[in-house]
């Protein structure tokens, strides 16, 4: 009975983190979903991208993208199928309403490699 309880409360976490994002990705205006990754296919973008994602995305989204507190998942088709200029918009400003801050800081070109990472898994 545990079981079924708590996988009933995993369940729910999870659509409302889906809901949560999705909401938030929702948001971003479609000029900046149109802008291109500059990355996409450049085989070690990936990999630089999740170095990236280690060092300022991990302490609250998880190691594995599995998701923290108010931080959603991003190990997530939701994600995954997201423009790539969407995402890059969404690190860029952040959400101050979601506890997300601006990740504007980091370079343009780590950004984008970030981007290439969530995408490609």
């Amino acid at each position: 009975m545990k079981k079924v309880v708590f996988a009933g409360v995993v369940a729910v976490a999870l659509a409302i983190a889906q809901q949560r994002s999705g909401d938030f990705l929702d948001r971003i205006p479609p000029s900046a979903a149109a802008r291109p990754n500059p990355y996409e296919g450049q085989r070690n973008a990936p990999l630089a991208g999740r170095k990236l994602y280690a060092r300022h995305c991990a302490e609250c989204h998880g190691r594995e993208r599995e998701g923290h507190g108010k931080a959603p998942p991003l190990a997530q088709p939701l994600v995954r199928d997201a423009a790539a200029g969407t995402l890059f918009r969404a690190i860029t400003d952040g959400s101050l309403n979601r506890g997300m801050p601006s990740f504007a800081a980091i370079p343009e070109p780590q950004r984008w490699q970030i981007v290439t990472f969530l995408k490609g898994r």
